[in-house]
Formats: C-alpha cells, structure tokens, sequence
C-alpha cells in the first residue's frame, strides 16, 4: 500500500504514507547495500516484498482466526499484537534511545498515533467480520483518502488525472462491497474506515517530516501506539489471552515485525517505483491464504474492483514519482 512520497521518514517511505504503523525500523546498512548491482537489487528488492506480503497474509490469517474462529475481542486482539511487537522491537528503541522524542510537535505525534491506533483497531474488527479477500481489497483505498485530505487539509494542487484515479478506486471499491445486494453487511464498511484512519495518520506525518528526524517519528509511534491501543481495548472490555491464543498472539507479534523489517529491506535494496507492482501482490496472496485456511471463494466482481483500485493506485504511484524525479 503505496502513495506519494513524503520526504524520508525511512527507506520504507511509500508504505510508511498509507501505514505508518508499518514502518518503525529504519537501516544503517545503505553503503553495504549500494555495492549491489543495479540489477541484484531490483531482484532482492522484490523478494524481500514478496516476503513480505507473505507474512502479512499469515499475518491476516492468524488475527482473523483469533478473532473470527476464536471469539477473542477485536480491540484486545489489536492491543496484544502490537504490545508483543513492540517487545521484539526493544532492540531498535535501545539502539535510538527516547532522547529521539525531544520534539516542539508532541500533540501533533499524539493525534498521528491515535488515528493509527483507531486504524489498527478498525482493521483487526474488519477482519472479524469479513472475509480476508474484501478486506484487503477496501483497505487498498486508502491512497484516495490521502490525495483529498492533501486538497482540503494540506491545500495541495489535485489535478483531473489524479481526481480521475481516485473516482476509479472508489467505483472499484463499490464493486466490492456491493451495498445493493442482500449479502451485504454494513461490517465491510470497516476496512475502508481504517483506510480513512491510517491515511488521516499519514497527512500528520507528511507534515511531520519537514520539522521532524525520522527516528522522532518513529520512537513516538512506538512509544504511544500500544498505549492508545491499550486504552481502546480497555473500554470494549480487556481480554487476556492464554494457552494456544497467547501463542498465537506471540506469533502475531513476530510477523508484525518480521513484515516490517522484510518492507524496509525491500525499499532499501530498489526504487520504489519498481517494487510497488510486488506490493500489490499481498491481494492475491490474502486471497490464497483465506481460501487455503477458511474456504472463502471470492466470486468474479472481486477482481474488476480490485483490478480498478490496484490500476488506479498503481497509476498514482507512479504520477507521483515522475513529479519528484522532475522536481529534483
């Protein structure tokens, strides 16, 4: 999930624009990386995200599981995953320390985590309720939701072509959700809110990125996401987890963060412009993983929906990079 660049906030820069929770570790290693042949790097840079769109899909499989087959409480079930995610991540914050949270900003971090953690929360309550395939179809969204936030909160220029593609993602997303037909439940509406949330939290950090060094940005997500995810999982009645749940929740919290850390080696071997097609792969891969686990069998209008969002996302994608080459 991809959009404009918005400066360097890590070398994972497209994905940390549409899911800035998705994004907290940022490399050291760019000079041994730059010995790589052009062509190695395009190769490795699309393994690592193939790799990670394939913990992301185990990912997917184990929080609906827990949530869906399981019963365990969507908000809790978010709180946990990233709770243990943010323990497996301690050697990152140690190695920047919380003096990297000195900032003049601190609200403006507050409000950018809070609307990821919302994002969070909404996602894993989506996938609760919704079989794996739609919601990472809707979720696919949110690069629209961030070019209107950039007009009406940023005051950014928004063209025909760009105003054409976000019209073209949301004709794509009602193929999908189908608010016509009997089957429809308004729960499907909550991937598209998380959507909504995670690019509401990257127009804070786009405007964050100009005042702020990208570990800031980082360890304050860090700091704040497990809490706020904590205080939400409080108020819709805390659970526990134990025996085979907490195990998988452990397993949760791994792949949240090997799939992190597999993005930001994608994005620091290659151009993003390059990798972002393998990217979009995690929809097929969602799709095989609920089939293989839960027997969900997305009929035909899936795949024009998802064939207008990943054409009109990808279309974006590339407009916006043409600009920065031409602006640099």
């Amino acid at each position: 999930m991809s959009g404009a660049g918005e400066g360097e906030i890590c070398p994972c820069r497209d994905i940390a624009l549409m899911r800035p929770d998705l994004c907290w570790f940022r490399m050291k290693d760019m000079d041994q990386t730059s010995q790589i042949s052009s062509a190695s790097r395009a190769i490795v840079g699309a393994a690592w995200m193939v790799a990670a769109g394939i913990a992301f899909s185990i990912l997917n499989v184990l929080i609906q599981w827990l949530t869906m087959k399981l019963a365990f409480p969507s908000a809790s079930a978010a709180f946990w995953q990233y709770a243990i995610a943010l323990v497996f991540s301690l050697p990152f914050l140690r190695r920047v320390g919380l003096g990297a949270m000195r900032t003049r900003h601190p609200w403006r971090h507050v409000v950018r985590v809070a609307f990821a953690a919302f994002g969070v929360t909404t996602w894993v309550a989506g996938l609760a309720s919704v079989p794996i395939w739609q919601a990472i179809a809707l979720v696919m969204t949110s690069p629209f939701f961030i070019i209107m936030g950039a007009r009406i909160f940023l005051g950014e220029y928004i063209g025909g072509a760009r105003w054409a593609a976000t019209g073209t993602g949301f004709v794509g997303a009602m193929i999908i959700l189908q608010p016509w037909s009997d089957s429809f439940s308004w729960a499907a509406f909550l991937p598209i809110l998380s959507a909504l949330l995670w690019g509401a939290s990257s127009l804070i950090t786009k405007s964050l990125t100009g005042v702020e060094r990208p570990e800031t940005i980082t360890v304050w997500l860090l700091a704040l996401l497990t809490p706020i995810n904590g205080g939400l999982a409080m108020a819709a009645g805390f659970s526990i987890p134990s025996g085979l749940t907490l195990l998988l929740f452990v397993a949760a919290g791994l792949l949240t963060v090997m799939a992190q850390y597999f993005l930001t080696l994608a994005y620091n071997a290659a151009d993003a412009a390059y990798i972002q097609p393998f990217d979009d792969l995690k929809l097929p891969l969602n799709v095989f993983a609920g089939w293989l686990v839960f027997g969900y069998a997305p009929t035909g209008y899936l795949w024009l929906g998802a064939l207008l969002i990943l054409g009109a996302s990808l279309f974006i994608m590339r407009n916006e990079m043409k600009k920065e080459r031409g602006a640099g």
